[in-house]
């Protein structure tokens, strides 16, 4: 006897997405399903293509479609569609053609954060995200050195600039309009007006994801960041040890005020893998950024190690997720890309997943 439809999707329903706590039949995800005789053909769409279990549903998936009596042959394609998380509206009026909206922040400065940046950016792309990266950091723009940039961005006669691209990541620095021995030196509403200018005079296109590069500490243009936009969510960086975890907390505490949420902290220069040896040795400490997401019950992204390799390729410009994706840092970015992409698919879907309220009188 043929295999049906109604089959197949009742199979389907015991595979279920791990973040967000559903079967892929009530999520929505499976689409085009076709049976022809006892082949069984289907899409399952995810809301990211950098999910990091995206290999493991697909397995399960034609576990359960093959177990069915009549059924010889599963052909699985896997897709993505970026949910949007940032809400449209008069505060979404700077960047109507951007989904998810994300600040790297940091309590202090020298923890690595715009590496992170850029490294989390382009695991983005590599999973075949949309991705734009804003370096906001205008008093020390790093950027355009990380990446290797020597172009500048093209402005119309309306003054909106296009983005440079390069390694198909679309970036915008004040890096791009200074140089290299000048300094800016602004009060607070130059810097607001030139986040604004970043954000609503950039012609960004379509994006799945705004990586956005902050200033360390706690100032103008992070308010001005939250003041200007609804952000999808935060990821703030840290190293293990105690002075830089302490203001951390102050980073954490800033976006609470804000009411922006922080969708996870991650260690950065967690530890040093020796060459010689290959045992780790904990220059800063290890665990404490960890700790602090599990006592603030904050998603915990990942650990990068501090490794020569990741210096050397971002002063030669040539980040290490694109030169050395399999080293053992390069693998701890795209998880830590991967996990951060999970966290804003938990926000994307959860108008979708509340159930709507119904009130009778």
């Amino acid at each position: 006897m043929a295999v049906t439809t109604e089959q197949v999707l009742e199979a389907l329903r015991s595979v279920r997405d791990p973040d967000l706590q559903r079967d892929l039949v009530s999520l929505g995800f499976i689409k085009h399903l076709a049976i022809r005789g006892g082949q069984v053909a289907f899409a399952i769409e995810l809301t990211t293509p950098a999910c990091p279990v995206r290999d493991v549903m697909k397995e399960d998936a034609r576990a359960a479609v093959a177990k069915l009596p009549g059924v010889t042959g599963v052909d699985i394609t896997m897709t993505s569609q970026v949910r949007q998380s940032v809400p449209r509206g008069a505060a979404h009026r700077l960047v109507p053609t951007i989904k998810n909206i994300i600040p790297i922040a940091s309590g202090k400065g020298g923890v690595g954060k715009s590496t992170v940046s850029v490294n989390l950016a382009l695991a983005l792309v590599k999973s075949g995200a949309r991705v734009g990266l804003m370096d906001a950091d205008v008093y020390g723009p790093t950027i355009p050195t990380l990446l290797g940039i020597t172009a500048t961005p093209e402005v119309d006669e309306h003054n909106r600039m296009t983005p440079v691209e390069q390694y198909g990541l679309k970036v915008i620095s004040m890096g791009f309009f200074m140089k290299p021995e000048e300094a800016v030196v602004w009060r607070g509403p130059m810097l607001h007006k030139t986040v604004e200018q970043f954000l609503g005079g950039v012609l960004w296109g379509e994006l799945d994801y705004l990586i956005i590069d902050l200033p360390p500490g706690t100032g103008d243009v992070q308010l001005s960041l939250c003041q200007l936009i609804p952000i999808t969510g935060a990821v703030i960086v840290s190293t293990p040890q105690d002075v830089a975890l302490n203001v951390a907390q102050k980073a954490i505490a800033m976006f609470k005020k804000l009411n922006a949420p922080i969708l996870g902290v991650i260690e950065n220069m967690s530890y040093y893998a020796c060459p010689h040896c290959g045992q780790p040795d904990e220059i800063f400490g290890s665990g404490g950024a960890e700790a602090i997401a599990q006592r603030l019950a904050l998603p915990f992204l990942g650990k990068i190690p501090l490794a020569r390799l990741v210096r050397e390729a971002s002063d030669d410009g040539q980040p290490i997720v694109m030169t050395a994706p399999e080293s053992p840092a390069g693998r701890a970015f795209i998880a830590a890309a991967e996990h951060l992409a999970a966290q804003v698919s938990i926000r994307g879907m959860q108008a979708e997943l509340s159930p709507a309220v119904k009130v009778t009188f």
